[in-house]
């Protein structure tokens, strides 16, 4: 039985580090203390939660496959690279900030689409952008105007 740190079994389930260790100080999840006092998760326990969290077979029995196929080229030619520095999720939706150089870029996407891309805080992304209205927009600096002078009162 070979034993993953908190760390790589929280990768391995596609979930945050800290929402691991949240669970393991919950209780919701069984883990083995070395005597340094670190947790390791065994394959076996980090199975039972996958299963648990993963909806049944006979569910999907009806609906149509996943598409499994990789991406190798999309017509998109604006993409930008950089890395997320925030996802919040409600209901339906979710709000993705992806920071690119020292421009912020905020995307509001289903939260499936979030869920599917497993996009976490810190993880390099693209924003691929494609519209029929894109404004181009330049700054100039505004005209000083001068203040008005008081008039001295008599």
């Amino acid at each position: 039985m070979s034993l993953l740190t908190v760390r790589a079994a929280a990768e391995r389930m596609g979930i945050g580090y800290s929402t691991l260790k949240q669970w393991i100080f919950q209780g919701k999840i069984r883990t083995t203390t070395t005597a340094g006092g670190h947790h390791r998760l065994s394959e076996t326990e980090i199975d039972r939660m996958l299963a648990k969290h993963t909806p049944s077979a006979h569910a999907h029995a009806g609906t149509a496959r996943k598409p499994t196929g990789l991406i190798v080229a999309l017509s998109g030619r604006n993409r930008l690279r950089g890395f997320v520095e925030e996802v919040r999720l409600d209901g339906l939706l979710g709000q993705v900030r992806l920071r690119i150089g020292d421009q912020t870029l905020t995307a509001v996407i289903t939260s499936d689409a979030i869920n599917e891309l497993k996009l976490h805080r810190g993880d390099d992304a693209l924003a691929i952008i494609k519209s029929t209205e894109v404004m181009i927009a330049r700054e100039v600096e505004a005209p000083r105007v001068p203040a008005k002078r008081r008039r001295a009162r008599r």
